[in-house]
Order: structure tokens, then C-alpha cells, then sequence
């Protein structure tokens, strides 16, 4: 239970963050945003509030943020529709009945000659069995209402094709920006709570039964020779143990300025990168706030240059779809951090919204990168693509990004009863 509930807090983090980062500047550009989603696939639950519906959908793979412009539920009016219209104080059309206008007896029916919702914001027409023809003028924030539901009309300059650029690439940039300052937030945190790690190969935890444990290790121990090569740092270190495992290895380590020879063999772990060695130490901190600002920015870099390493090597074949994890594999990994304590959850929490971040701005069809590069394209070349031919690439590369989903996690599924 206690896994269930932090990969619930974790996923729902990560999404709200991401989409709250779209929301936000939708808004700040004057954009309506109709729907604020985490999640895909029928609604749990709902609430509208600032003209957007803030959902939660069944399927936790996601979320979105839904920015007027692309509306297929928005009914074109065209000449000869009968529709109904009721007005508001300042004799503004407010509602426009869509049908079902027995349902509205104050409602006023008319024969639409002519409409523009986008630019001019009027209905013309005429009354049944009359010939005069009538003119009204509809309020920006009117509201279609079809089937008994209502869907607020979005004229040109609330759409999002109608912002700059600029805003418009904001807009899509700022999903994940926030991931990254999810990330950042927590590792300061983390820095202030629990201090930086220490740049030498000090330990402050010898973990029981470990192999670091058996071989004589102790806390405060701190190792400066493996193998008669020098060890300055703690990366050295750990890459040492991470590349020999079930290797014995001689070590001299300073305890109260003494150097004590230790042989430790690492223990085997198998990981969807390979097998690693592992002796089951834990490094140093120590408690600084300059150093805790410094450490929030290269634990970002660090990260941030491992994803789009192993990105790279995906892309070049070196590494396989095989080791990718869909939400399954993440449940299953989360379980395993979780029982490590909640600092580790938080370090992991924050990788993941990095790992969100960075993908999210691959320039892949559907993502926020794929999106940024149909903006960039129309920057360089003056005019925007054809909405239509950019909407059939998103689909197209929507439906591609879920196909992977289901192989990712049809994997993560065969590997958890291997």
C-alpha cells in the first residue's frame, strides 16, 4: 500500500507540474485553456473553474492541457441552421442552442444566414416566417450548448494559432521547464535536509550484512587507494566497485589518521543497464548552503547529461527497446526505492521529472518538442503549416507513442514474472 500511494503522489506530481507549467502560460498569453488533464481515457472526476475543466481521466500515462484552437466539439454554424439564442444583460447573445431548443422556451429560435464566432462575433438571420433580417452581436465568452452540454465559443484571439511566436513556443516550452524546477526544488531540499555529498570517497553508512560490512568497514572510513591506484573522489570509487563485481579488491582506507588496508568483493546486481557491482556503502554529507545551491544546479547537469546520454544511445542502436520502462516498470522500481527510505524516493522523484522533461522536448509528433519544431519551422520560413497536415503528423505520431507504450509495457509486464 505504502508503494501504491507514493507512485500515485510521484506520477501525479510529476503530470500536475508539467501540465500546470502549459496552464500557466496559456493563460499569461491570453489563450483559453478548456482543459487541464491528468491522465487519459474516461473521467474519474471533474471541476470547472476560470473557464477550464480540471479533470482526472482512468489511465495513468499522461496528461494535457487543452488550448482552444483544435476544438472538433465546436459546431460550425452555417446558412439555413435553426438555432436558439438567449442574451445576457447587455443584450449580448450568451447561449446559443445547438438543438434540443424545446428544452429552452426563452430562448429566441432563428435561421442563420450568416455567422463568425472567430473575428466579427455576430449571428445574423432571420426569425421563423419573417423577413427581416436580424443582426446580434455575441459575447466573447458566449457558450454553445449541445446536447444539454456547454462549450465556451474561443474567438481568433483567444485561440492559441492567434499568439506571437514567442508565447506560443513559451507555452509549449514550459511543461518542461517545470520539470526541471521540480527537480531543482528537490534537490535543494534534499541538500538543506540531509547536507551535499562530500567530493572524497568518505562513508557515512556501512549497510548490514553488506559486503562493505563483512570486509571490515566503518563509518567515517575514507578511501584514498583501490588496487594501488590512487581514489580521490567518490565517482572514482564507485565506478571501480560498479565495474568489478564479484572481483576481490584490495583497498587502503584513512580511519583517525591511520590507513588500514580493506578487501572487499563487490556483490553481483543485475540492473536494466547490465550488472553492476555493489559493496553497499553509503557516501558522506555535509551540511552547507552555498554548497547545497552548487549541488542543486550539477545533480541537474548530471542527470540531465546521463538521460540524454542514454537517449543518444538509443537512438544509435547501442541501447535496446528491451530496457526502456513503461509505467509498470517505474511502479516496480519506485517499490524498490520506497523501501529504501523516503530521501531516496524524493532523488528519484526528481530524476524522473528530469527523464520527463528531456523527453517531453524530443522533437518527436504529439510531444511539447514535436510541437516546438512545427513553431520553429514557421519562424524560418515565414508562415505557419497548414493546420490540418500538422494535426494528421501529431496523430500519426500520438498513435506511434502509444503503440510503444503497450510494447514497453507488455515488457515491463514479462519482466516481472521472469
Amino acid at each position: 500500500m505504502t508503494t501504491v500511494i507514493a507512485f500515485i503522489f510521484m506520477f501525479g506530481l510529476l503530470v500536475f507540474i508539467h501540465e500546470l507549467g502549459h496552464l500557466i502560460f496559456a493563460k499569461r498569453a491570453g489563450m483559453l485553456a478548456r482543459e487541464f488533464a491528468i491522465g487519459f481515457g474516461p473521467k474519474i472526476f471533474s471541476f470547472t473553474k476560470n473557464e477550464t475543466v480540471y479533470t482526472i481521466r482512468l489511465l495513468p500515462v499522461g496528461g494535457y492541457v487543452r488550448v482552444a484552437g483544435e476544438d472538433p466539439e465546436i459546431v460550425e454554424l452555417k446558412p439555413g441552421h435553426h438555432i436558439g439564442i438567449e442574451f445576457n444583460n447587455e443584450d449580448k447573445v450568451n447561449k446559443i442552442i445547438v438543438n434540443n431548443k424545446s428544452k429552452h422556451p426563452n430562448a429566441r429560435v432563428i435561421e442563420v444566414e450568416r455567422a463568425d464566432l472567430d473575428h466579427d462575433l455576430v449571428i445574423e438571420g432571420y426569425e421563423i416566417d419573417e423577413e427581416e433580417r436580424l443582426r446580434f452581436n455575441v459575447d466573447p465568452k458566449a457558450f454553445f450548448i449541445m446536447d444539454e452540454k456547454e462549450t465556451q465559443i474561443a474567438p481568433y484571439d483567444r485561440q492559441f494559432a492567434s499568439k506571437s511566436i514567442g508565447k506560443r513556443a513559451m507555452q509549449l516550452f514550459a511543461g518542461p521547464m517545470m520539470n526541471f524546477i521540480l527537480a531543482m526544488f528537490i534537490f535543494f531540499i534534499l541538500g538543506l535536509i540531509q547536507g551535499v555529498p562530500t567530493e572524497q570517497a568518505q562513508l557515512a553508512e556501512i549497510q548490514p550484512d553488506s559486503p562493505a560490512a563483512e570486509a571490515g568497514f566503518q563509518t567515517g572510513d575514507e578511501v584514498v587507494e583501490v588496487e594501488g591506484n590512487s581514489v580521490s573522489t567518490w565517482e572514482e570509487f564507485t565506478k571501480i566497485v560498479r565495474d568489478n563485481p564479484e572481483e576481490s579488491l584490495s583497498m587502503q582506507v584513512e580511519r583517525g589518521g591511520e590507513i588500514v588496508d580493506v578487501t572487499v568483493v563487490p556483490r553481483e546486481i543485475e540492473t536494466q543497464g547490465g550488472t553492476i557491482g555493489q559493496i553497499g556503502v553509503v557516501q558522506a554529507t555535509e551540511k552547507s548552503f552555498t554548497n547545497t545551491i552548487q549541488y542543486t544546479f550539477t545533480q541537474t547537469y548530471d542527470i540531465t547529461k546521463l538521460i540524454l546520454t542514454s537517449l543518444g544511445k538509443l537512438v544509435t542502436g547501442q541501447f535496446s527497446i528491451d530496457m526502456l520502462s513503461g509505467p509498470v516498470g517505474i511502479y516496480d522500481a519506485t517499490d524498490t526505492v520506497v523501501q529504501t527510505g523516503f530521501m531516496n524516493f524524493l532523488m528519484w522523484t526528481a530524476m524522473l521529472s528530469i527523464n520527463l522533461g528531456i523527453v517531453n522536448l524530443v522533437p518527436l509528433p504529439a510531444l511539447d518538442g514535436g510541437r516546438l519544431l512545427f513553431v520553429g519551422i514557421e519562424a524560418v520560413r515565414g508562415k505557419p503549416i497548414d493546420q490540418q497536415k500538422e494535426g494528421i503528423v501529431h496523430f500519426i505520431g500520438f498513435a506511434l507513442l502509444m503503440l510503444l507504450m503497450i510494447v514497453v509495457t507488455w515488457n515491463d509486464i514479462q519482466r516481472l514474472f521472469l
